[in-house]
């Protein structure tokens, strides 16, 4: 049976993302161990909070250029996507490097008063302009591209984000989401994989990109 290590750097999601992998049959360990890392079949970056105390969790546990080396697949999740890229606006910290781009803060916008003319006063509020950060709640996604990480997916599949900052749109972007801005929500750059939304709490669309993670090989 393949192996697959979910990467233990204190994220409070480690629990959910080891239960939801062992509902779909993969086996799974928790570790921190560069060689465990190092020797699984594909690995797993959980990840909630801050980008800076993200990074420092992974010095202290010494798995960091074991991640910034591996050749299997990796998948980063939530805060832990963030941290694939080379750099993030949360702490201006410095992160693995293994996807190009800066990560950034959503700005929370206010909605605007514009004309109707099925409102009675002819002022109706655009509720769909307002958004407000943390962006916490389902959302749709946008396919961008066709990816095997994506198969089974339909576009405009709703999947559960908890987040205040995101990466931009490049050309590592399968999928998206919008809040307020379009950001990216699924990215893949070769085996280095990353989701944005939460497949843990996601219901049957996450079960389907964690089991598609399971197929990827390169």
């Amino acid at each position: 049976m393949s192996t697959t290590v979910l990467v233990d750097a204190g994220g409070a999601n480690l629990g959910s993302v080891r239960y939801a992998l062992e509902r779909l049959g993969a086996g799974v360990r928790v570790s921190a161990d560069p060689a465990e890392i190092t020797a699984a079949d594909r690995v797993i970056l959980p990840g909630v909070g801050a980008a800076a105390a993200g990074m420092a969790r992974l010095r202290e546990r010494h798995p960091v250029d074991v991640l910034r080396k591996l050749q299997q697949p990796l998948l980063g999740i939530c805060l832990g996507m963030q941290l694939l890229y080379e750099h993030s606006e949360e702490g201006d910290v410095e992160c693995l490097g293994l996807i190009p781009g800066s990560v950034r803060k959503l700005v929370a916008r206010t909605a605007q008063p514009t004309i109707s003319d099925d409102a009675s006063d002819g002022i109706r509020p655009e509720s769909d302009q307002a958004v407000r950060v943390p962006h916490m709640g389902w959302n749709s996604l946008r396919l961008r591209q066709s990816d095997p990480l994506l198969e089974g997916f339909a576009d405009g599949s709703q999947v559960y984000f908890v987040h205040s900052y995101a990466a931009p749109i490049s050309d590592v972007t399968v999928a998206s989401c919008n809040h307020g801005t379009e950001f990216a929500a699924v990215v893949r750059s070769g085996s280095r994989c990353g989701a944005q939304f939460h497949p843990e709490r996601s219901g049957a669309v996450g079960a389907r990109l964690l089991a598609n993670f399971l197929q990827v090989t390169t």
